[in-house]
């Protein structure tokens, strides 16, 4: 059987006085209407990256308002997240080839997993291409209705890659996508729905760090609290562009010399690239000791970003292509101005002018984080706005809303 991703309990209520009364009975008569569905999210990895945390919170929660949910994670092989890796590239427009032999490791992969998938249920939600081959390998009858939830902006796929993923996504009954624009060529409208992903704000990493905790918390692994400090927190993954953060840190440099650098990553099962790319990143960091490349290898695990989060004076996401960027939401909730691409998700949340500032370039990216710099009341301004705009739509809470009324009408309620 799959592995089953054990998570502890959470209780709806606790989110009371962070949401209000009215959001809490609404989910609450909505899971009484889906009382007892049985619910399987599937997905390629337990930890690391926005999949894994929001699961880890969304699945408790379905069960606590009355939904018998799952969370199940597919097996593999190196070759096999190889393959995947090179699809979610392809799929986000990335020109690189797409081998037969790489389909059918693909399939092979798809087939074994599905075939230890156990189990009835009322509604299965696949997530991402890892696992997208399940609906035609598993046993009749396993789900009532089937679900493809896609993370990743497939606006402008790599042909190769979208005529191979098409027909198994047209397979679903459902296809969920962070964003309209994210909707590849050829879905079918019918099966269209929109979920923009959402933060725990309970969580260790979003809860709220009192500033000198965080800062002692920082210190251990060499940043001094007391200087400006930049960070990006991300995979090391050349769609983050963490060399050209490295390159705008530079050129923020000269007018605040005692600036720091962390660049916070977790390296991911389904992510074998990630150590490529992060010896790169050191690689283009060079000697400078003022840099701070950190993972979870390293000890930085959910805790230790918050308060990297927390402590830091702005945070940058300068992706180029973005599927949503649940850390530039982290870094809203802490009160935190943002300097993010403009790719993906990333405007959703960052906006310009208002919650941070959006950019293109490493001239722009640099010159941004210099303003914010130099005016820390604009920053903190910027912060408390980008908090607001996040509670107003980017909770979890939200996010469970939008699942259960997905169920209702996929079961006719």
């Amino acid at each position: 059987m799959l592995q089953i991703v054990d998570v502890p309990g959470k209780s709806l209520e606790g989110y009371r006085s962070i949401v209000g009364d009215d959001v809490l009975e609404e989910i609450r008569e909505l899971g009484q209407t889906m009382k007892g569905a049985r619910v399987a999210h599937i997905n390629a990895t337990a930890f690391g990256g926005g999949v894994a945390e929001i699961l880890q919170s969304l699945v408790p929660l379905m069960k606590d308002v009355g939904l018998d949910a799952s969370w199940q994670v597919i097996q593999g092989s190196d070759e096999f997240f190889n393959v995947t890796k090179a699809c979610h590239n392809g799929l986000q427009g990335m020109d690189i080839p797409f081998t037969a032999e790489m389909k059918s490791i693909w399939e092979q992969y798809n087939r074994i997993n599905a075939e230890q998938f156990e189990g009835e249920y009322d509604f299965v939600v696949v997530h991402d291409p890892q696992p997208a081959g399940f609906i035609r390998f598993v046993r009749p009858h396993v789900a009532k209705h089937w679900i493809w939830r896609c993370h990743i902006d497939t606006s402008n796929p790599n042909p190769e890659y979208w005529q191979f993923f098409l027909p198994y996504i047209n397979a679903y009954e459902a296809a969920i996508f962070t964003m309209k624009q994210y909707v590849g060529p050829g879905v079918t409208d019918p099966r269209i729905h929109i979920i923009a992903p959402t933060i725990d704000p309970l969580t260790e990493k979003n809860r709220e760090i009192p500033l000198e905790e965080a800062r002692q918390v920082v210190s251990r692994f060499g940043v001094r609290p007391d200087r400006p400090l930049i960070t990006q927190v991300s995979r090391f993954d050349p769609w983050k562009d963490p060399l050209g953060v490295i390159d705008a840190y530079r050129q923020v440099k000269p007018a605040f010399p005692e600036a720091q650098l962390a660049l916070v990553g977790s390296m991911a099962t389904d992510d074998p690239e990630g150590w490529y790319y992060l010896d790169k990143t050191c690689r283009h960091a060079g000697e400078d000791d003022q840099i701070f490349i950190l993972h979870n290898f390293h000890g930085v695990g959910a805790y230790e970003v918050g308060c990297f989060q927390t402590v830091s004076d702005v945070i940058v996401q300068k992706s180029i292509r973005e599927g949503f960027g649940l850390v530039v939401t982290e870094a809203l909730w802490k009160g935190k101005p943002v300097v993010g691409g403009e790719a993906g998700g990333i405007p959703l949340q960052v906006i310009d002018g208002q919650t941070g500032f959006l950019v293109r370039t490493v001239d722009d990216c640099a010159a941004r984080i210099r303003q914010l710099l130099e005016d820390p009341e604009l920053a903190r301004k910027m912060g408390q706005a980008g908090k607001e705009h996040v509670r107003q739509h980017f909770l979890i809470t939200r996010h469970l809303k939008d699942y259960l009324q997905l169920f209702r009408e996929l079961a006719g309620r």
